[in-house]
């Protein structure tokens, strides 16, 4: 089952950049890990074997995984979106209607995600309650803590 997800360029580059870290530089030295410590002989009692080659099965399955999602990535035309509504890669912002805090984020795809920098991903639980609002819409969305409502302010790209 594919899961497609939509990327700004940057982001499926830094997919992309991951990958290549992850198959020229990462293989390769737990590659040189696990020959020498079988250099070191009996492989039956190698601590140091079994820890690289449980590396390698992680470093392998993490390839793997990073692979399918390149291959299902799309790269999202911005020009071509709604800007009246909540979209992937709209940039939003809201004010809680409890404490009146205003908040702004862009939603993007779930591994370009960083709260910090005011990127929230679309299948959060407040990504998912904002998708498809307009301006002057109230989201109200279920939360761990409860039911939090959200204003729209504005909706831009």
């Amino acid at each position: 089952m594919s899961n497609i997800s939509y990327y700004s360029p940057e982001g499926l580059k830094k997919l992309k950049d991951e990958l290549v870290h992850l198959e020229q530089v990462e293989r390769p030295r737990v590659t040189q890990e696990i020959s020498d410590a079988r250099d070191k002989g009996d492989l039956s009692e190698n601590a140091e074997y079994h820890a690289a080659k449980e590396e390698q099965s992680h470093l392998e399955t993490k390839i793997a995984k990073l692979k399918n999602v390149i291959a299902n990535a799309r790269i999202l035309d911005e020009s071509q979106l709604d800007t009246s509504k909540i979209l992937i890669h709209s940039n939003v912002k809201i004010k809680n209607t409890t404490n009146g805090m205003e908040f702004s984020y862009r939603l993007v795809a779930d591994s370009e995600t960083d709260v910090r920098n005011g990127k929230l991903s679309v299948n959060s639980p407040i990504g998912k309650g904002l998708l498809g609002k307009k301006v002057g819409d109230i989201a109200e969305i279920q939360v761990p803590n409860g039911i939090m409502k959200f204003e729209i302010l504005e909706i831009s790209r």
